[in-house]
């Protein structure tokens, strides 16, 4: 089987690559095996210089890398010069924080000595997504590498080119042989791969369906699984909340990875009725100013969707949406002759049983639900209710000038983050991951780091 590179702007294919043969997969694992004995054992000074050097290179590099990522999924270019950027980031940070965040910790028992020790597991296979072919790679793999794993990508089908370049990177850094390692293949070997006695744990980044089948294969094998799934975030706009402020930032954090195409995007804007319209005619007119085209043109503020299939899922939601009662602001159709590109789209009235309420929408639709806040207690509630009437909880985002009541939401709502007044992102040093089918385990921060060691006890007499 082929992997392709397909250029979403034109639907083009651009290169063809053949995937590794059955030996050559053999190859690759028994290599990141024998890497394990010998990086284990290697000091976090070592590690961390290491890492520092592929921050240098990342950022030295990143012109080259933004290009990848537009080819490959339809980034703007801008975007995806600052997302191979925000890379060095997470490889800084954890070159810095890993040998503190892993120390041995000393617990008081009768013993002449007890404490608990961070050991690394061993190779760890990621399955990563398109939508930041980068970031999310990166972000998974500075913790596990720091912590002395090693590790095994298994990228999205459609980024093949992006995912030779990171293996490329920690050559170039100087990263031992086998300690990361690209995997050309298909989605219907990765079960093979899991299963592999070499393989003690996995991470995944991507859809529900994916997520429930490489987490029933991880547990039949009695391994450790993160997942971070799909979201449809919540954006709760309260009656007091400054305006002038939210609306862009709405329409910004709707439009994440310039086309929606992101788990924490914004999905569900869920406002006040007593500020509804004026809320609606300001997005609407913020999206007016947009630019919709060519992503390798850095006046283009929206690329094109990264698939066909995406394009046709998104159409189907708005129809679907407005054969139901949804009123159409602005945008609802495709854009252009070639290409995967959709319009950016607001609907307004939108009702639970309609796509854009119960599905995630993965694509530049904007859904605007409103409550009734004649009465602020009630109001509250609602809204509430709203954000909570979801089967996903990974972000949320709460926007008013009510600090006391910001932090009521907080509590109130169930999500792995909530923000208040930012749109919901992603940051080395929070935990990021969700609850609910937005999945399990945590990314980023000490509690990533420690999602993939063996916390052993230790007590001398």
């Amino acid at each position: 089987m082929s992997i392709q590179t397909l250029n979403p702007a034109t639907g083009e294919v651009v290169k063809e690559f053949q995937e590794i043969t059955d030996a050559e997969l053999e190859a690759k694992l028994s290599k990141a095996s024998d890497a394990f004995s010998k990086w284990k054992q290697t000091s976090f000074k070592e590690r961390a210089d290491l890492m520092l050097k592929l921050a240098t290179y990342l950022v030295e590099n990143q012109k080259a890398l933004g290009a990848l990522q537009t080819l490959e999924m339809g980034k703007t270019i801008k975007s995806a010069e600052i997302s191979a950027a925000k890379c060095a980031l997470v490889c800084e940070y954890y070159a810095e924080n890993a040998e503190k965040m892993l120390a041995s910790e000393t617990v008081a028992t009768d013993d002449s000595e007890a404490y608990v020790s961070f050991d690394p597991l061993g190779v760890v296979l990621a399955v990563m997504p398109w939508n930041f072919p980068l970031w999310q790679v990166y972000r998974f793999a500075a913790p596990a590498l720091m912590a002395g794993n090693v590790a095994l990508l298994k990228h999205a089908s459609n980024v093949p080119q992006c995912a030779l370049a990171i293996e490329e990177s920690f050559r170039a850094a100087g990263f031992p042989e086998g300690v990361f390692q690209t995997l050309l293949v298909s989605s219907q070997r990765t079960e093979k791969i899991i299963r592999d006695w070499r393989v003690k744990a996995v991470t995944l980044t991507g859809s529900e369906k994916a997520g429930a089948t490489v987490a029933s294969i991880a547990a039949s094998e009695i391994k450790k699984a993160v997942l971070e799934l799909g979201g449809s975030d919540p954006f709760v706009v309260f009656s007091d909340a400054d305006l002038k402020d939210t609306i862009p930032q709405a329409v910004s954090a709707r439009l994440q990875n310039n086309t929606g195409q992101s788990c924490i995007s914004a999905k569900r804007f869920i406002v006040a009725k007593s500020i509804a319209s004026e809320f609606v005619k300001g997005i609407v007119a913020e999206i007016e100013k947009l630019k919709i085209g060519d992503p390798s043109d850095p006046s283009v503020n929206i690329g094109p969707l990264a698939t066909e299939q995406i394009l046709n899922d998104i159409e189907k939601q708005v129809s679907e949406s407005i054969a139901q009662g949804a009123k159409l602001e602005i945008g609802g159709k495709r854009f252009g002759n070639a290409g995967f590109f959709y319009e950016v789209t607001v609907l307004t009235n939108v009702k639970k049983g309609m796509p854009v309420y119960d599905q995630e929408t993965f694509g530049p639709v904007l859904a605007i639900i409103e409550f009734d806040d004649s009465s602020a207690d009630k109001g509250f509630a609602e809204a509430m209710a709203i954000a909570n009437d979801t089967e996903f909880g990974l972000g949320a985002s709460v926007w008013t000038s009510d600090l006391v009541l910001a932090k009521q939401a907080t509590k109130a709502i169930d999500a792995g983050s909530v923000f208040v007044n930012i749109p919901v992102k992603s940051d080395p040093r929070l935990p990021f991951g969700g609850i609910k089918r937005s999945g399990y385990g945590r990314e980023l921060s000490s509690y990533g780091l420690r999602e993939f060691v063996n916390i052993k006890s230790i007590r001398i007499k």
